[in-house]
């Protein structure tokens, strides 16, 4: 068999993808919903009464293989309470210029403060504005939350705290007919 044959078999995948039709995506006009388990932006949830469900502890930032997060840690006193634990994040930053949002922070992270929503639209047109706070990520307090700092209001030990604002969320999921997610379980590990 001729050689010029082979090229004309190549051509042929290109002939026939050349009359086909154009999938044409018309975003942002139209926008398609991501997967129910899409990486998207990050988020800091809260318990149930409003405290914050970061601890302090830093794992995310050290899972994160970009370097992308940075975690400063305090203590909290009686009279200020930020979380349940003995320390809060008083300081929490997430750069997205660096962020590949894989997800290893929230598998580090031992409270299930840190989730990953949908949203994927993160670009800007200054660097400084890639540099998500704390204040950016924080979930606004819905009705029924008092905000931080405050005493704990579901329990007068961490044990009895995290089993009763489980217990609150999954109520809470079941009035509003919605399925429980990863932010609102308990955390993994011993507590108390």
């Amino acid at each position: 068999m001729p050689e010029w044959i082979d090229s004309v078999k190549g051509f042929g995948v290109t002939f026939k993808t050349m009359f086909k039709k154009v999938d044409t995506v018309e975003y942002p006009e139209v926008k398609l919903p991501t997967a129910p388990r899409f990486h998207g932006r990050h988020q800091l949830n809260r318990w149930p009464d409003g405290l914050e469900k970061c601890i302090g502890c830093e794992l995310c930032a050290w899972a994160c293989p970009a370097d992308a997060i940075y975690v400063e840690g305090a203590d909290n006193t009686e009279d200020e309470r930020y979380s349940p634990g003995e320390r809060y994040g008083r300081v929490y930053q997430i750069n997205y210029l660096r962020c590949i949002l894989c997800g290893l922070c929230v598998e580090a992270c031992p409270t299930r403060a840190l989730t990953m929503t949908n949203e994927y639209e993160l670009a800007d047109d200054s660097r400084e504005s890639l540099i998500w706070t704390k204040e950016q990520l924080v979930v606004p307090l819905q009705p029924g939350m008092e905000a931080p700092p405050h005493p704990m209001r579901l329990g007068a030990t961490e044990r009895e705290y995290y089993a009763l604002g489980a217990r609150l969320a999954d109520s809470q999921q079941a009035d509003t007919g919605s399925s429980r997610g990863p932010a609102d379980d308990p955390p993994r590990g011993g507590v108390g």
